[in-house]
Order: structure tokens, then C-alpha cells, then sequence
């Protein structure tokens, strides 16, 4: 039954990026944990890791793949873990996540991948040594023929294997190794941490830069408890399903999935320190729109930090801000507008 579920999940992300003209290649097959896999799948040129973000290193990666699959004449398969490592052993501590797997699957579709494999990351996978994850993942499982990691790569329990093990056991076992090009930007390393740093202190254009587009969250429309509309600003609310949010602030936005329409917005990322809230919430106001969107599937794109939260002696005073925050909003999508008129014009 989880199986079924999880092929109508991957039938639903393939009918969302259709619809939102996000699909721009045959279907990913997305396969989720050891017992989907089937001999048909065996086989392949695989890379491992979290890409959490795909950023411009992953997307590099990626591309390497696709490359080497091409030479060899075999499927590209990705090989991920679910939950993140780091949530697993230490979920209190864990650095924030960029991506949810449901958002990660629709963005990997952009690549021609043949293959998504989702590795349940419990105790019996932290506890298996680097040599089984080998033999039975790799080799018995995927019957890997080339591999792709970076040098920096570590796997199994207490990560004792490496790129060099993997090397050795790649002699015995029939599969070659490949590292991965390093990618940087401004002369730093691409890397998940270095997007959470930048969206860490609002740096949404370094953010963009080593994302290779802008930073977006994405989710369901869920009810909120309707203080937006009390103040005169109706929100929508998405559940971020996360333990933690890599960015917090109001920002100028554009939400997708609301019709052919993009609609520009101001949103809010935070715990709500007016009404004493606990939990990270999104909340977006939507500029010129007031339609019931509950249980529409939308993505949130983070343009321009207008501010950080933070917290006011009164109700009023939190709705005077609200009024500056929408017009410094507007003002920015008139001036992105008037650049991209006079770009045309050019």
C-alpha cells in the first residue's frame, strides 16, 4: 500500500508541473525505499546525496550524470535519503531545511533524469557499515556501473567510507568512480550550507546566485486563524512542514499556482511576536486579490527582503507597518516592471 500511495504522489507532482508548465521532459521515475526496486532497474550511472536546494553544485552534478549515463548507454539515477541525515540523529540541531521532498521531486523533473531513488533513513541504514551499503545497495540492489560522488564524500555507519573505499570496492565489484567538478560562485563553494547562510541574513540575491534562480517555498493553503482579515489584509497560509525555516522576514513575493496568473504579494515568514506565536508560519497577502484559494497547492518566490520581523508595542502599530510594507511592495514591482519595459524596448 505505501508503494501505491506514493506512485499516485508521484502522478500528482507530475500533473502540478504540467499544469504550472514545469514538466519539460518525459516523467522521473520516483522510487521510494529498497523493496520498489525491480531488475528492470538494475543497472545504471548513479550519484548520491542530499541535494537539498539544488543549487548550482548539485545542478553540476546532475549534468555529469546525465553526461557519463549518455557515454555508457544506462539510466541517470539520483540516489537521496529521506529524512535529512542530520534529522535523523540530531532532529533539534539539524540545520534548516531548503527543501521538502515533494519540492525537491518537482524541481529534479527539470532534469533529465531517469530515476529518483529515496532511501528511508532509519537506524538500520545509520547503523549499516560502509562496505554493506556497498554491496547490498549498490552493487546487489542498483548493480551500479558508474558512480559519481565529490571527494568529500562520506557514508555509512560513524562515516567510515570514502571516496577511496568506494574505489577499491569498485575494482572488485565492476564499478568505476568518478568525483564530482567542484562549483563556485564568487569564489566560494556552492554548497546547501552556503544558501542557508544567505538566507540566514536576508542576502536573497546571494541566495539566487548560488541557487541559479530565486528561493521559493512551496505548499498547501491551509486555514489560519483569520487575524489578517481582522486587520483588513487577508492572508493566504501555507504549512511549511518543517522543523525549522532557513528564512524569516517580510518580503515582496510572486506566488505561482493561483491560475495562469502570477500574483505579486507581501509575505511574512516568522513566529508572529505581536500574537506571541510559537511555530514558524508563511502568511502572504496577496496585492489586489481576495478569492477562497483553501487547499490549492501554490509556490511562494522570495524577490526582495523588505524587512526583518519583528515585534510592536500594539495591534495599530503592527497595521500601520503592514500599509508601509504593502506600498515599499508595490513600489518594488513597479520598479522590476519599468526594468523589464525598457529592457524590451532596448
Amino acid at each position: 500500500h505505501a508503494g501505491l500511495r506514493w506512485c499516485f504522489v508521484v502522478e500528482w507532482i507530475t500533473t502540478r508541473a504540467r499544469d504550472t508548465g514545469q514538466l519539460m521532459h518525459k516523467a522521473m521515475e520516483f522510487i521510494r525505499n529498497l523493496h520498489n526496486i525491480r531488475e528492470r532497474h538494475r543497472g545504471c550511472v548513479a550519484t548520491i546525496g542530499n541535494f537539498d536546494g539544488v543549487h548550482l553544485g548539485h545542478q553540476l552534478i546532475i549534468k555529469q550524470l546525465q553526461h557519463s549515463a549518455g557515454l555508457h548507454g544506462l539510466p541517470s539515477v539520483l540516489l537521496t535519503f529521506e529524512p535529512h541525515p542530520q534529522e535523523f540523529f540530531s532532529p533539534d540541531n539539524a540545520p534548516a531545511r531548503l527543501m521538502r521532498l515533494r519540492e525537491k521531486l518537482v524541481c529534479l523533473r527539470h532534469y533529465k533524469l531517469d530515476q529518483t531513488v529515496c532511501l528511508k533513513f532509519n537506524l538500520a541504514l545509520a547503523e549499516m557499515s560502509a562496505e554493506n551499503f556497498i554491496r547490498y545497495i549498490l552493487v546487489d540492489k542498483l548493480a551500479v556501473r558508474h558512480l559519481i560522488t565529490g571527494d568529500d564524500f562520506r557514508f555509512g555507519n560513524k562515516r567510515k567510507g570514502d571516496l577511496k573505499l568506494l574505489e577499491a570496492t569498485g575494482r572488485k565489484f565492476g564499478y568505476q568512480v568518478e568525483c564530482s567538478h567542484t562549483c563556485e560562485v564568487d569564489g566560494q563553494r556552492v554548497s546547501s550550507s552556503a544558501v542557508r547562510e544567505a538566507l540566514a541574513i536576508g542576502d536573497l540575491a546571494r541566495a539566487e546566485r548560488l541557487l541559479g534562480r530565486h528561493y521559493s517555498i512551496c505548499g498547501r493553503v491551509v486555514h489560519g486563524d483569520k487575524r489578517g482579515r481582522e486587520l483588513g489584509y487577508p492572508t493566504i497560509n501555507i504549512d511549511m512542514h518543517r522543523h525549522r525555516s532557513p528564512v524569516s522576514g517580510i518580503f515582496a513575493t510572486r506566488i505561482h499556482g493561483l491560475g495562469k496568473k502570477v500574483h505579486d504579494a507581501v509575505t511574512a515568514i516568522g513566529t508572529r511576536p505581536v500574537f506571541n506565536g510559537a511555530n514558524v508560519r508563511l502568511e502572504a497577502h496577496i496585492l489586489d486579490f481576495d478569492l477562497d484559494v483553501y487547499g490549492t497547492h501554490v509556490c511562494v518566490e522570495l524577490l526582495h527582503r523588505l524587512r526583518p520581523e519583528q515585534n510592536f508595542a500594539t495591534v495599530d502599530d503592527l497595521k500601520i507597518q503592514i500599509e508601509k510594507d504593502i506600498n515599499e511592495a508595490r513600489r518594488y514591482f513597479a520598479d522590476v516592471k519599468g526594468i523589464k519595459n525598457v529592457k524590451r524596448e532596448a
